[in-house]
């Protein structure tokens, strides 16, 4: 047992043993090692830094399909801003919501998803005694690791709902921790309110220890990014605390951020890290961090991902949205292949990663996204005025795009104008899916265009090879 390889994580990552117990015979489906979660050596503080890198960069190398390409089909594929488009009938699945619990997609996410959180426990672990931090330091390490590991986990509530918690690392066996072992490899599955409960407590760690400046990029977790992802969570976890949405709204806005001045300046490759950007992937080509996702979404050399619904491009035309439409969707002539929604001599791609060099950065959270979160937080709270309330920060975001002030000025109006203002100004970013679901609109809105959507279909199934290896995994119902 002694010469055990340690673990990052779970029952997502294998182990290598000299000699093993009976349980350990089914050993977890992955098998991502890595000897740094060694917990019986030395930790320093160069070590911590490696660690909290290691997070950073797992997103855009080790663990690069969810953010690259995956988290574009979950957010917006399952939704009515896109098709799956190309030809994976994974992606079929997902769009149609005719998942099996052995969709490949679901299973990859599901290991990276507890990849990187088996990184951050070991950072969490194993940084407030590491030798030679200076004390500052190790607390913004801590604070930075804490608010991915509440980041992943969100993630983790929204596409499959309750999950296993685990947040530590796997230490050596012994016979005095064996059970201890044994519930971090096979945990049982957690309800959604605790999920909740452990994404807010990292946040809030996060809220106060993480760094406040970022340093060279927004490849960072700060304390404003922190506030932006739990005014996220207060408004998906039900019921939604809107008093606490606007209280993290408002400290992001507080932190000195600012919506550019062009909307396709977000787009064009010559403005990242932004004044607007609050979370972005830093991108830089190479074999290192090369955002190869951006050739997944746009180019005639084969048929790409999410293709824009004729719903959509409706709903631009329709509002007389030509500013966003533009930077949002390509429309080209192509040859290379034929398409049931769409005539190919008129072909749309979704546009906002169009840098198919490698070098574009990825934005996973910007301002927009949270001054909309805060007018829908003020219209629940009964502030809809257009000098401070809700209709103020909607036109904020409508003014940028070159379009009039808001008509909506009673509160179901609000809800409608400002649901329809989201879809507009994050269409392609990975969160209209969830905004349907938080709102309670999937349903309704899917099967309106011809889908088969049931409550059942609002969660992904838990992965059948983690099952088939964990005795203690819950099935999602109606799988």
């Amino acid at each position: 047992m002694k010469n055990l390889l340690y673990f990052i994580s779970f029952f997502t990552l294998g182990i290598a043993l000299t000699s093993c117990d009976s349980f350990l015979d089914k050993e977890p489906l992955s098998q991502i090692i890595d000897e740094s979660a060694d917990t019986a050596s030395v930790y320093t503080g160069a070590d911590a830094e490696t660690g909290i890198a290691a997070v950073y960069s797992g997103m855009k190398t080790s663990q690069s399909e969810l953010f690259f390409l995956d988290h574009y089909v979950n957010g917006d594929a399952q939704s009515d801003n896109s098709y799956a488009g190309a030809d994976n009938p994974d992606n079929f699945q997902i769009d149609d919501y005719k998942i099996s619990s052995t969709n490949r997609n679901i299973s990859r996410d599901w290991k990276y998803f507890y990849g990187l959180i088996g990184t951050c426990n070991g950072v969490i672990e194993r940084t407030p005694k590491a030798v030679g931090l200076d004390a500052g330091r190790r607390d913004e390490i801590i604070g930075e690791a804490s608010f991915m590991r509440g980041f992943l986990y969100f993630g983790m509530v929204q596409l499959w709902g309750g999950v296993p918690i685990v947040t530590k690392p796997v230490p050596e066996i012994t016979s005095d921790n064996f059970a201890e072992v044994y519930s971090i490899l096979y945990p049982d599955s957690k309800t959604q309110e605790e999920v909740y409960t452990q994404i807010i407590n990292d946040l809030t760690t996060a809220v106060n220890q993480a760094p406040t400046a970022y340093g060279p990029t927004k490849m960072r977790g700060t304390k404003a990014a922190a506030h932006a992802i739990l005014a996220k969570v207060y408004a998906t976890r039900q019921p939604a605390d809107w008093n606490k949405v606007n209280e993290h709204a408002d400290a992001v806005i507080a932190s000195g951020f600012s919506l550019l001045p062009s909307y396709e300046q977000l787009w064009d490759g010559m403005h990242e890290n932004s004044a607007e950007s609050i979370f972005e992937l830093d991108c830089i080509g190479g074999a290192t961090g090369s955002n190869w996702g951006s050739s997944m979404f746009v180019g005639k050399d084969w048929k790409k991902f999410n293709t824009p619904t004729h719903d959509l491009v409706d709903l631009f035309d329709a509002e007389q949205d030509m500013v966003r439409k533009n930077s949002s969707i390509l429309f080209q002539k192509i040859t290379s292949w034929t398409d049931v929604n769409w005539d190919i001599s008129n072909y749309p791609f979704c546009y906002k990663m169009r840098n198919t060099n490698g070098t574009q950065n990825q934005i996973l959270l910007r301002l927009a996204d949270i001054l909309l979160l805060k007018a829908e937080a003020l219209t629940e709270l009964g502030q809809l005025d257009a000098v401070s309330g809700a209709q103020y920060y909607v036109n904020l975001v409508r003014s940028r795009a070159k379009l009039a002030p808001t008509t909506a000025t009673t509160a179901d109006a609000l809800r409608t104008a400002i649901a329809k203002e989201r879809r507009l100004e994050l269409a392609f970013e990975g969160h209209r899916w969830y905004d349907l679901k938080r709102t309670g609109k999937a349903i309704e809105t899917m099967t309106a265009l011809g889908y088969t959507l049931n409550e059942n279909k609002l969660l992904f199934p838990i992965p059948q090879g983690e099952r088939d290896k964990n005795i203690n995994l819950k099935q999602n119902p109606g799988y």
